[in-house]
């Protein structure tokens, strides 16, 4: 009979270490802050230093443990960075959230070759290779490990004018699954997350465009958009997703995806 553990020990994850790329604002953000609340001890990694600064603060400021990469994922050579980054702080890597990602909209007519090519190095080819990195320290560590991508709803129903990002999220599911079987033996669990709407600053920053006026005066938690629940999420609802699938509440689950849209799929 398997051993009965608590809500709080499935939960606990003291003695581990995970790497959040693209950490330091939206989902990303939130999702090392929920990691650092568990236990873990947190790589932030994010192109720009200054909001990755913040984010550690906020974990410092909470008696989190946290360490800070200036990185670009779309470098193969970065994700070997950042993977030995925690291993030379925390002497072991046991957590990838493969969250950093870009979304530039354009109609395909309009589309250049530098916006595809950009949007395939950080969002697929980076995240391909971070996993790469971080498996590498896993298996050697011979301890397992977990590998979360951030995708999204747009892989499974594009919403226009976003073709290389549909592209890019839809391969990274496929990637999912196809690590997640390479990597089973190994006892590193692979699985994916597809987010709705989310009240991001790169959400944001893309709705004022669209309207035309300053991001700081858009908030998509007071608009109305498509599913079920006719809202945005927060940022911290997709880290507790991912915070279900770093911790020992998703030892049976792997090769899998979970949206989380507000039931956009359904409307």
């Amino acid at each position: 009979m398997t051993h009965y553990r608590t809500i709080a020990d499935l939960l606990d994850l003291h003695g581990k270490v995970a790497v959040v790329t693209g950490a330091g604002k939206g989902i990303g953000r939130s999702t090392a802050l929920r990691l650092a609340e568990a236990g873990a001890a947190v790589v932030i990694s994010d192109i720009d230093e200054s909001a990755a600064h913040e984010a550690a603060t906020l974990i410092t400021q909470s008696n989190g443990t946290v360490a800070v990469i200036h990185a670009d994922i779309s470098l193969v050579a970065d994700s070997e960075r950042i993977a030995r980054f925690a291993i030379e702080n925390f002497g072991r890597l046991d957590i990838l959230v493969n969250n950093a990602g870009i979304f530039p909209a354009a109609p395909l007519l309009e589309m250049s070759e530098a916006l595809w090519d950009k949007v395939i190095d950080i969002n697929l080819k980076g995240a391909v290779f971070a996993a790469q990195a971080a498996a590498k320290r896993m298996i050697a560590g011979g301890h397992g490990g977990r590998i979360i991508n951030v995708a999204s709803i747009d892989a499974l129903f594009p919403t226009g004018n976003l073709t290389a990002y549909d592209a890019s999220k839809g391969g990274l599911v496929m990637i999912t699954r196809s690590l997640a079987k390479e990597l089973g033996q190994y006892g590193i669990l692979v699985n994916a997350v597809a987010p709705g709407g989310v009240n991001t600053p790169g959400a944001r920053q893309g709705a004022a465009a669209i309207m035309g006026v300053s991001a700081d005066t858009v908030d998509l938690s007071q608009f109305p958009v498509r599913g079920v629940l006719g809202r945005a999420a927060d940022p911290d609802e997709m880290a507790r997703v991912v915070l279900f699938l770093a911790s020992d509440l998703s030892t049976y689950v792997t090769g899998s995806l979970i949206v989380a849209d507000g039931g956009y799929l359904i409307v």
